[in-house]
């Protein structure tokens, strides 16, 4: 039986109708700017590796979520996995991941991701999920799963994992960790008065704690935040005193670009100078490590980010 999807922008309004929260008004469409550049997916590289990932039936972020890097990327045999699946439980306004019934996790997708990062031949990725509210313990069993048979393949490998929240269940964060990520990473998205806007099912305390409890248990946390969404500076910077509290290590900024005509518009492009004194204001409070500019994404030349991660865990 196939996955159920459901269109995502309906629910969302009725839920909000309901409660009484309906949304502002969006603001009308607007061109991207000069320094907004997407390279197009081209050449063998990119069409050997999208043949390889339907041959072992995985899913990966940067095509189920419209990534506007995925040429680049890909063309660099740089990939993120999307693992449990294909369709989320959840209807995040900002994100192109199809929402609906998913189907039971492939029992065999471990091994598979396993084996597709080891023909990949990586030095470091990040592996991400769908969120699975159906589960009993959010995936988290399959998520231990799936990073030991990659550490089994591919020992060096420096392996980042993006979750979800779990629900706020840190048992289910302890299960993760207990399979020993190198670096453990989870999304804000965006300021707390915007959070329950464009995360519709999640709590910003909820993602506070979890972070909070992986750096507790002695993990590298990192998350990230997209600006264009309405946002204030103020508020951003008071997001980032809070992640120093409680020891987050790495930080990103991107833009925010709108997938689709059904998603949350774009309230503003923020320049790269904007960027840039964030980097600067973050490094300032203690952050190790910022990754900010327009095209940044969770993943976007993670890679590159070995190097920092090893001197982290050496600490």
């Amino acid at each position: 039986m196939p996955e159920r999807v459901v269109e995502t922008r309906s629910r969302k309004l009725r839920v909000l109708e309901a409660k009484g929260e309906l949304p502002p008004a969006r603001p009308q469409f607007q061109p991207k700017p000069d320094w907004i550049r997407m390279k197009m997916p081209r050449g063998d590289v990119f069409f050997d590796l999208k043949k390889r990932v339907a041959e072992l039936g995985l899913h990966t972020v940067c095509e189920s979520a419209s990534c506007p890097n995925i040429g680049e990327c890909w063309n660099r045999r740089s990939l993120t996995i999307m693992i449990l699946g294909g369709t989320c439980t959840r209807s995040c306004q900002f994100c192109d991941v199809p929402t609906g019934r998913p189907l039971p996790p492939d029992p065999n997708e471990p091994e598979h991701v396993a084996e597709m990062l080891a023909e990949l031949g990586l030095r470091h990725t990040v592996i991400t999920c769908v969120d699975r509210d159906d589960l009993a313990d959010g995936g988290a069993a399959h998520w231990a799963e799936t990073i030991r048979a990659v550490k089994r393949r591919s020992p060096e490998l420096v392996l980042e994992v993006l979750t979800g929240d779990f629900k706020g269940d840190t048992g289910a964060v302890d299960v993760v960790l207990a399979a020993a990520p190198d670096v453990f990473a989870h999304n804000l998205e965006t300021v707390p008065r915007l959070s329950r806007q464009v995360r519709v099912q999640a709590s910003y305390a909820r993602s506070y704690a979890v972070l909070g409890h992986a750096k507790r248990r002695g993990a590298i946390t990192k998350t990230g935040l997209m600006l264009g969404l309405g946002e204030e500076l103020p508020e951003v910077r008071q997001v980032m005193r809070e992640l120093r509290d409680i020891g987050v290590d790495i930080l990103t900024f991107g833009q925010y670009l709108r997938p689709s005509p059904k998603h949350l518009a774009v309230a503003r492009f923020a320049h790269p100078d904007e960027f840039a004194a964030l980097k600067a204001e973050a490094l300032a409070l203690g952050f190790p490590h910022v990754e900010s500019g327009p095209m940044v994404r969770s993943s976007y030349h993670a890679d590159g980010q070995r190097d920092i991660v090893l001197a982290l865990r050496n600490r």
